[in-house]
């Protein structure tokens, strides 16, 4: 949220009661009444050659992962392993933003961002969601909207 104050990016703080047992987004979505399409997760994926790229996606969808590494322009690709997230983005697992990553990794937003006016990602830690333009997210982030999710 620093990182958007920085830049004049507006946007308005979401807070949720964490709950261990249910770390998913549509606890999330259901936590903060909104609509699940709204709400995107931050997937970060690993390709075999250890390339970094970051995925965003709304929480009620799954990845595809051959979509995600046709959009990276990667051969395949995996999700990184969870004991690795920390060390490479500087956040823990429920709090992964798409925002002040530990290194600005490439990153894809899907395309149904562009349907809403506002979209939610992790604020960069449990409990917290930031709304904004899914516009000036992907401009801030350098990021780029492609099909990324299952049909």
């Amino acid at each position: 949220m620093r990182e958007l104050e920085v830049a004049h990016i507006p946007y308005i703080p979401h807070y949720y009661p964490v709950d261990e047992d249910h770390m998913d987004g549509m606890h999330v979505a259901a936590s903060l009444n909104e609509n699940p399409e709204q709400i995107f997760k931050t997937l970060v994926c690993i390709d075999p050659k250890n390339n970094i790229a970051v995925f965003c996606i709304p929480v009620n969808c799954e990845m595809d992962l051959k979509k995600a590494a046709k959009a990276a322009h990667f051969k395949s690709i995996s999700l990184l392993p969870l004991t690795k997230l920390t060390s490479i983005t500087g956040y823990i697992r429920g709090g992964c933003s798409p925002i002040g990553m530990k290194k600005r990794f490439p990153t894809y937003i899907d395309e149904t961002a562009i349907l809403f006016d506002t979209i939610m990602v992790s604020g960069g830690k449990r409990g917290v969601q930031v709304e904004l333009d899914p516009n000036d997210l992907t401009t801030f982030i350098d990021g780029s909207y492609h099909d990324l999710v299952q049909d």
